[in-house]
């Protein structure tokens, strides 16, 4: 298709605008999902007493229509933006705040809740949406000077750990601690008010290892022996053992067969024993690349609601990853954290689509422009 670049049309602008990098890298990671649910996910199907193709379906459906919020939200400019950061957080902390009061719970957990029929994890959408709302906060503030918002600041991040604490989900408020810690340092925060934060960071976990007792296991389950390994991490390790650098082919593995997450969190597994290393290579090079672009793009800027905002969105979407991927090769204590676009689920598939949104509309073409316009 040939768009002129004298057509006016909001499509024809967006085409022209947009970092096609950057864009073309996320599609690509959406059909290698897309492929690689076919692989993870029938297994579990079966196990669960549903049809052979049921999660590779809704797989699909999912990742199809994470590319119309995905295109929906690289559409706002930064005022857009702005407003939507707090708008849609104050949303999404409410509903994940009625997890607290209507879920029963899973796996120790409440962090489901359902809207028209369909089950939703609402703080999937907070993450995205706190790193916007935090930046925009930041920006305020190194313009204005005005100490007050630092109680708006702290009482963001207080309020958001508080409610992720409650769940109880440790891993995702590490997250959001670090994005903040990597805005903060951005704006130029003192040195000892740096180590500061650190050392809660650590008291926070230290602090969850004594009182969750599934923290707890999942930190002692990390330093064990062979022997000792979990289930799912011992069958992870085979996996990337059986299928070796080629791996063994398309529809070969076993471990789908034997993880009950394979299709979520421990599809970096299948991937390993059925496409071998490389494969996997190829999918932490494009995670990696949508990074550091991302970050390349934010060096170059000026204004400062874009580099907070673009980098707390893309610390996010690589820290997620990272968590993963490390969680899997027994590099890190497991959690229930999704590799974006790859793995199987609504909720994190959305929330990686609006938080890659956002990050596609920061870095358009004269964005900043069109934000001093306004």
């Amino acid at each position: 298709m040939i768009i002129s670049r004298s057509d006016n049309s909001i499509f024809a602008r967006w085409w022209w605008s947009i970092d096609k990098y950057l864009l073309s890298s996320v599609f690509l990671l959406v059909l290698l999902g897309i492929f690689l649910s076919f692989s993870a996910s029938p297994a579990v199907s079966v196990n669960q007493g549903y049809d052979s193709y049921h999660y590779v379906i809704w797989h699909i459906l999912f990742s199809v229509s994470s590319l119309g919020v995905m295109f929906a939200f690289s559409l706002l400019n930064l005022k857009m933006i702005r407003r939507v950061g707090v708008v849609f957080y104050i949303g999404a902390m409410l509903f994940t705040i009625a997890t607290l009061f209507v879920d029963d719970g899973n796996k120790g957990a409440s962090r489901w809740i359902r809207i028209f029929g369909i089950s939703l994890q609402p703080s999937e959408f907070v993450k995205p949406l706190f790193a916007v709302l935090t930046a925009w906060l930041l920006d305020i503030y190194l313009k204005t000077k005005d100490k007050t918002l630092w109680l708006c600041i702290g009482f963001t991040l207080a309020v958001t750990v508080f409610t992720l604490l409650k769940q109880p989900d440790l891993g995702m408020t590490i997250v959001i601690f670090l994005v903040w810690m990597c805005q903060l340092i951005l704006s130029g925060i003192p040195l000892w008010l740096l180590f500061l934060l650190g050392g809660a960071l650590i008291g926070i976990g230290v602090l969850a290892f004594f009182i969750f007792d599934h923290v707890h296991y999942r930190i002692v389950a990390l330093f064990a022996s062979d022997g000792e390994l979990g289930y799912q991490v011992k069958h992870s390790l085979m996996a990337f053992q059986n299928g070796g650098v080629f791996g063994k082919g398309a529809g070969e593995g076993i471990v789908r067969s034997h993880i009950p997450d394979a299709h979520t969190d421990f599809v970096f597994a299948v991937a390993g024993e059925e496409y071998g290393m490389l494969f996997c290579m190829l999918l932490v090079g494009i995670l990696a690349f949508i990074v550091i672009r991302s970050l390349l793009i934010a060096s170059k800027e000026k204004n400062t609601f874009l580099i907070l905002s673009l980098v707390g969105l893309i610390c996010i979407f690589g820290l997620q990853g990272i968590v993963n991927i490390c969680s899997t090769l027994h590099l890190g204590p497991t959690k229930g954290m999704t590799l974006p676009f790859i793995s199987y689920g609504g909720s994190s598939t959305w929330a990686s689509a609006m938080g890659m949104g956002m990050i596609l509309a920061i870095t358009r073409k004269n964005v900043s422009a069109e934000d001093k316009d306004e």
